[in-house]
């Protein structure tokens, strides 16, 4: 089987067979390195799998480089790492490992490692495209070991485990979400066999930590077509279990000969359009919770239909605890899908109406520097299959998008802060914090986004003067 290397590629592993082959040590290119190389995909590591130990061979290919880079090794585990400087500036690992053979039990997917043989290596491994192996021996250098035909796995675009896949996701339930990540990243299915087995034991993947769950769920969503993967957690059991509030959103329910639209799907099509421009992650997590707060609002109202009222507000009080579920950082990047999931209703609204300048304003003033964030996640929630429709949508937000520049230019609301402070307020008048200088303040915000004074200080002192005449205030 040929593959094809860059000249750095070739050069490194040519070294590394040399060092192997110097130390007697059989080594073999094993896993993703050659799944990927075989697809044509870019990849900047490789595994490698010896019979012997992986750390000294790490310390040896080390030595044949100038300058020699650093060896990370875990003696615990009997792995190494190098990173060896590519053209580009970045690098490319390489981890090393004796080959060994694994046991599990029922209640944990960490394993009792032993060393063992090349086959067990590869009979351990998740599934048939990430079993192949490339010999770096002198008698048989650069021949596929291919004991799973995962090379036919890969030409047929399959998921499938070496094992009988019950005992493969058993072991390490975790492979089922790889599982679903592969096919997802890949565009492969899954074999039937092996979705069956991942439905059967769905329950086991309550033994992995959500680190790693998490970690898998976000290589879903970045990729290509999340949606993809997503329907497929759906479809598995997965998901009721490591997200039962996105599963609340399937369904079409209807009363009187009126129903909705399937949340659920509407979902998947928003986080696949907002992938087609974005490769934010958090741009897609906002995506994926923009309505995740419809279950909750649900309502049907004779004569009319069915209601989702304040789904955005409550959605956005979700999205701290789902963070937190997730083990996701409670940070910055949280608050901003807090935020946009919040607003999100607000562009749609201003397409229905006559748009006012004030209305322009309040947007700019609460979405502040999300607001280009805001409506790419607006844009995408349009998945109406009237193709008129969505033209006409499209058009009115461009003319949102330019009454917003016309605003801000002559109003500065991005990241606004209001021309006089409380701080200033207070000196002024020599008040204490407390109930008045809030009022004043508030007055000031509101005369400003209303567009009753200009966004000056001039302005905002006139205007304060005034409210505090009628509060009986004085300056000092």
């Amino acid at each position: 089987m040929q593959i094809t290397l860059s000249n750095t590629e070739e050069k490194i592993i040519a070294t590394i067979a040399k060092a192997a082959q110097q130390m007697q040590m059989p080594a073999f290119l094993i896993g993703g390195f050659v799944r990927d190389k075989i697809l044509g995909r870019p990849t900047k590591d490789a595994d490698i799998v010896c019979l012997g130990d992986g750390i000294k061979l790490a310390h040896a290919v080390a030595e044949l480089f100038q300058p020699k880079p650093n060896v990370a090794y875990f003696k615990n585990f009997g792995t190494a790492q190098i990173k060896l400087p590519l053209p580009d500036g970045s690098f490319f690992e390489v981890e090393f490992v004796g080959a060994r053979k694994e046991s599990y039990t029922e209640q944990s997917r960490k394993p009792k490692v032993m060393a063992g043989t090349l086959a067990e290596d590869q009979l351990r491994r998740d599934f048939t495209i990430n079993a192949m192996g490339i010999s770096l021996n002198a008698d048989d250098y650069g021949m596929l070991l291919d004991p799973f035909t995962g090379i036919h796995d890969l030409k047929a675009k399959i998921i499938q485990t070496p094992l009988d896949p019950l005992q493969t996701f058993s072991d390490d339930p975790l492979r089922m979400m790889r599982a679903i990540r592969f096919a997802t990243q890949l565009n492969f299915s899954i074999a039937p066999k092996t979705f069956d087995a991942i439905q059967q034991d769905a329950h086991r993947i309550k033994i992995v930590s959500q680190e790693r769950i998490t970690d898998e769920f976000n290589k879903i969503l970045l990729a290509t077509k999340p949606g993809i993967g997503l329907e497929m957690l759906s479809k598995s059991g997965l998901l009721s279990i490591i997200f039962p509030q996105m599963m609340a959103l399937h369904g079409v329910e209807n009363i009187d000969g009126m129903g909705h639209k399937d949340n659920f799907y509407h979902t998947l099509q928003v986080i696949d359009n907002i992938a087609e421009v974005t490769d934010d992650l958090w741009l897609r997590w906002a995506a994926l919770l923009h309505d995740i707060g419809k279950p909750a609002t649900k309502r049907f109202e004779p004569g009319h239909g069915f209601t989702f009222h304040g789904h955005e507000v409550v959605g956005a009080r979700m999205v701290p605890k789902i963070f937190a579920q997730f083990k996701l950082p409670l940070n910055e990047k949280m608050r901003q899908i807090k935020k946009l999931v919040e607003l999100h209703l607000r562009p749609i609204s201003l397409t229905k109406e006559n748009i006012t300048d004030s209305a322009i304003r309040r947007l700019l003033f609460d979405a502040g520097n999300d607001i280009d964030a805001l409506m790419l996640l607006c844009n995408a929630d349009i998945t109406s299959k009237n193709k008129q429709k969505v033209q006409r949508y499209l058009q009115n937000f461009e003319m949102v998008k330019e009454r917003m520049k016309e605003v801000e230019e002559k109003d500065h609301l991005r990241n606004w802060q209001p021309p006089l402070s409380g701080e200033d307020i207070m000196r002024i008048f020599g008040l204490p914090p407390g109930r008045k200088v809030g009022m004043i303040k508030d007055a000031i915000r509101e005369a400003i986004l209303d567009g009753v004074i200009p966004n000056t200080y001039q302005a905002a002192y006139a205007f304060m003067l005034q409210k505090a005449a009628s509060l009986n205030l004085q300056p000092i």
